[in-house]
Parts: structure tokens; sequence; C-alpha cells
């Protein structure tokens, strides 16, 4: 999997009014210096993660990363995040095992943990300019699977909705959510940030019935559009999140 931008529809950058950084028509952001947000998974060959796991780890440590002080304002990795932001927003998920996954914990990052995922977010990095032992890690051969379907959803938590049209990797899926869950973040108040955060992120991700698909894509959420580099056509609706705050 690729690089990874993405257009939402019906929302916007809270500190950019009607300019979407996920916009994938061609605009000013374009001629910006291209950034991504890289995202590694532990993923063992004896021991995997189950695939939703992964899923909802690394949509969390998306939002572990946005709202780390060191992300905002004067913080090491505000400016960083700033022109990733001011850019095409970009996900890759990679993965790490053994030594290589050692190797991607000495460098600077947080690692968020799942019930049994593990996955470590790093501020924004060139396109072109990946930290070595983060370059060398392969995008592909994060095909996971759920031993148990996943349970229903709680009560209240939100959902990150997966369209049920379409076949994605695990890794392609992973940034996706993560996409999902930055639309979200972006769309809350300040209070409802705060209230999420200290709650410590609780979300589902889970891929909607059919008919109920047709009723997200009516109903205003915040959706992620693909921009069709890896695996999909350009412009398809892949995740809608579903955040309790956004339906009031």
């Amino acid at each position: 999997m690729g690089p990874d931008p993405a257009e939402p529809t019906g929302s916007t950058a809270p500190d950019a009014p009607g300019s979407s950084p996920f916009h994938h028509e061609e605009t000013d952001r374009d001629a910006a210096p291209q950034f991504v947000l890289p995202l590694v998974a532990r993923i063992e060959r004896a021991e995997p993660p189950a695939r939703t796991d992964a899923l909802e780890t690394a949509a969390r440590a998306v939002l572990v990363l946005l709202s780390d002080e060191r992300a905002t304002g004067e913080g090491d990795w505000a400016a960083a995040v700033r022109d990733w932001q001011d850019a095409r927003i970009r996900k890759v998920v990679r993965r790490a095992r053994g030594a290589e996954w050692r190797r991607a914990q000495a460098l600077p990052g947080i690692t968020v943990t799942g019930e049994r995922a593990e996955v470590r977010v790093y501020p924004p990095v060139p396109l072109d300019g990946w930290p070595k032992d983060l370059a060398r890690l392969q995008v592909s051969g994060t095909d996971l699977d759920d031993p148990e379907p996943p349970a229903a959803p709680a009560d209240g938590a939100p959902v990150l909705w997966c369209n049920p049209e379409l076949e994605m990797s695990a890794g392609k899926t992973m940034a996706q959510a993560g996409h999902g869950a930055q639309l979200a973040w972006w769309e809350l108040s300040g209070p409802e940030r705060a209230a999420w955060r200290t709650a410590g992120f609780p979300l589902a991700v889970r891929t909607a019935a059919p008919d109920a698909w047709e009723e997200l894509t009516r109903s205003g959420l915040p959706m992620v559009r693909d921009a069709g580099f890896t695996e999909i056509p350009p412009g398809t609706a892949t995740v809608i999140a579903d955040h309790p705050a956004l339906r009031t």
C-alpha cells in the first residue's frame, strides 16, 4: 500500500474553514511540499493481531498523535504536523517484526496498544524522506483475519463504518480508518475532543450492512473518499465517521 491521500465529504479542517486537506482536486495543497504520517504495525509471524484489533489500534494511534502536546502549539512535532496538514493528508502503514520492530520503537513516536495489536505512529515526514529504519520496512504482508466475527459496537461508542462493497488489505483499511478518525476529530468541539481523549479514545471499526451503508452516505457524517493511488478507484467512499457528538 502506497501513499494514501483521501477526500472527505462535508468536512473541513478546523483551522482552515472551507479548505479540506483531503480534497483531491488540484489545489495549492498539491504545490506544497508533501508529507506522510507513518504508522508501523507489529505483525509477528507466530502471533499476528486480529484484523479488527489492528484497525482500531491504528485509528486510535492517529488520534493519540493529533492530541499529543508535542503535535500542537509550539511542540516539537507541531511544525511537521502543520506542514502535513497543509498538503495532502497521507498515511502509510508498514509492518515490522522482531528486530525490525525494536528498531522502529527506537525512533521518536508513540506506540498504541489494543487487545493484542501494537501500532507505532510517528510525526509526519517528507514523502521522499523516510527515516532509514522505516523506509526499509515492507508495505505488503499486512493481511490479517478475525478469528471470530467482531462483536457489535458498544452503545454510544464512536464507530468508523467501512464500505461493505470494498475488499481492502488490512494495511489499506488501517490507513482509511485513520482518515476517518481524523475527520471525526476535526469536526468535534474542544470540549468534545477533550472528553474523547480523557476516555482513552474509545472507538470501533466495523463493516456496515449494505442497507445501513446507504443510509450512512446520506447522513451528512464525515466521509472519506480515496484518491485512488492503490487498490480501489479514485473517489471511492471508504469510511464514514459516526461519532455520537456529530449526530446531535
